[in-house]
C-alpha cells in the first residue's frame, strides 16, 4: 500500500486536535522550528560552495572552536524564534548565558533551549552533523516577564517536546511530544518534512555498541570489562557487538534508534563528567530514547531525572536499547553476569 501523504504540519495540527485546550502557541513553535531546519538543511548541504567551511577563529564557552556553520546554525535559530511570542527565553550550546526574547516581542509561557550544530568537528568532512532541541514550560505560566535561568534549569522528565534534525544521505526531522517517537524525511522537490516512520520503537535488545573506545585506557575497570564483554563470543551467537562509532552524538543516537544496542558517551580520568551537554544534547535525546521503548542513564539512575544546577553541565550518559543499558549498569555496579548465566 501507498502510504499516505502526511507533512509535519498536517501531523502537528491532527495531535493538536487531541487537547481541545489547546490554544495553538505550542504548534506554532513547532512550525517556526521546521522553517529554521529547512533553512539550516540548504546551508549544510552548499556549506563547501559558499564558504560555510571552517573556522570562525573564535572559541566559545566551553573552549572548542566555533565553526562558520555553527554560528549560521545559531543565528538562523534565534532568528525564527525571537519573535514568535511563544517563547519567554532560549538557551543554546554557543551562547554563555541565557538568550532573552527582546523586548520589543510578546513573550510566551515556553522555554526552548538547543544544541544548533552537534558534530562540529565532523563539518568540514562531510560526515553526518544535526540539530538537537528541547521545548519546556516556564515555570509560571502567568507571567509575562523574561524568562528566568530557573526556567532553563529544569530536569529532562519535564520536556514537552524533544527533537532532532540529522543533516545526512536525507535530512530527517525527529520528535515527540510523549505520544511515541515520529520520524520526518525532508523532500526538497516540494520544501516539506513527510512522515516516512510514524512511532518508531528501539528494539530491546541490539548488537551495535557505539563509543570512542580511544580513551580505553581511561576508563574505569568495569566499564572496560563491560566493553571487553561485547566484543567476547557468546555460544548463543549476541555477541560479538559491532563497534560504530560516527563521532557525532545525534548521529550515533538516531542509528541506535533504528537499530537497537547502546550509545556510550562515559566520564574518564580526564573528564569525569563526560563532555555531552546535560540540557543541549544529553536530555532532549534522552527523551527520544525513552518514548521509543529505550533508556538512558548516567550508569545509575535515568538521565531525565537529574536536577541540572548550570546551564552548561554535563554527564556521562549510556543510551539505547533497554536490555543494554541495563546490562551495562549491572556491570558498572559489580554485579557481572556471567557468560553461563547470559547464555
Amino acid at each position: 500500500m501507498q502510504q499516505k501523504l502526511i507533512t509535519i504540519e498536517r501531523h502537528i495540527a491532527e495531535q493538536q486536535q487531541q487537547f481541545p485546550q489547546a490554544t495553538g502557541e505550542f504548534s506554532r513553535i513547532l512550525r517556526d522550528l521546521t522553517l529554521a531546519l529547512r533553512i539550516i538543511a540548504r546551508d549544510v548541504r552548499r556549506a563547501g560552495l559558499t564558504d560555510l567551511l571552517g573556522s570562525t577563529r573564535v572559541v566559545n564557552v566551553h573552549g572548542e572552536e566555533v565553526r562558520k556553520l555553527d554560528e549560521l546554525a545559531h543565528d538562523v535559530i534565534f532568528r525564527a524564534m525571537d519573535h514568535g511570542g511563544h517563547l519567554c527565553v532560549m538557551a543554546s550550546e554557543e551562547a554563555e548565558g541565557l538568550i532573552h526574547i527582546p523586548s520589543n516581542y510578546r513573550r510566551g509561557k515556553y522555554v526552548m533551549v538547543f544544541d544548533p550544530l552537534d558534530g562540529s568537528s565532523n563539518i568540514d568532512a562531510n560526515i553526518t552533523i544535526g540539530t538537537i532541541f528541547s521545548i519546556y514550560r516556564r515555570l509560571d505560566e502567568s507571567l509575562d516577564t523574561p524568562g528566568t535561568l530557573e526556567d532553563i534549569l529544569q530536569p529532562g522528565y519535564k520536556q514537552v517536546c524533544a527533537g532532532y534534525a540529522v543533516y545526512g544521505s536525507s535530512t530527517q526531522l525527529v520528535y515527540t511530544t510523549g505520544m511515541g517517537v515520529d520520524v520526518f524525511t525532508f523532500d526538497p522537490t516540494i520544501g516539506e518534512f513527510l512522515l516516512s516512520h510514524p512511532q518508531v520503537r528501539i528494539p530491546p535488545h541490539g548488537s551495535i555498541y557505539s563509543v570512542n573506545e580511544g580513551s580505553f585506557s581511561l576508563w574505569e575497570e568495569r566499564l572496560q570489562q563491560y566493553v571487553e564483554y561485547l566484543k567476547t563470543p557468546s555460544t548463543d551467537g549476541r555477541r560479538p557487538y559491532s563497534l560504530r562509532y560516527v563521532g557525532t552524538a545525534v548521529a550515533d543516537v538516531h542509528r541506535t534508534l533504528f537499530y537497537g544496542g547502546i550509545f556510550m558517551y562515559p566520564g574518564n580520568r580526564k573528564n569525569p563528567e563526560g563532555k555531552l551537554r546535560l540540557i543541549y544534547e544529553v536530555n532532549p535525546l534522552a527523551k527520544i530514547v525513552t518514548e521509543a521503548g529505550g533508556r538512558a542513564s548516567n550508569g545509575c539512575c535515568d538521565v531525565l531525572r537529574i536536577e541540572p544546577t548550570d546551564i552548561h553541565q554535563r554527564t556521562p550518559v549510556f543510551m539505547g536499547s533497554s536490555e543494554d543499558v541495563t546490562e551495562l549498569e549491572q556491570f558498572l555496579r559489580g554485579e557481572h553476569p556471567t557468560q553461563r548465566a547470559h547464555e
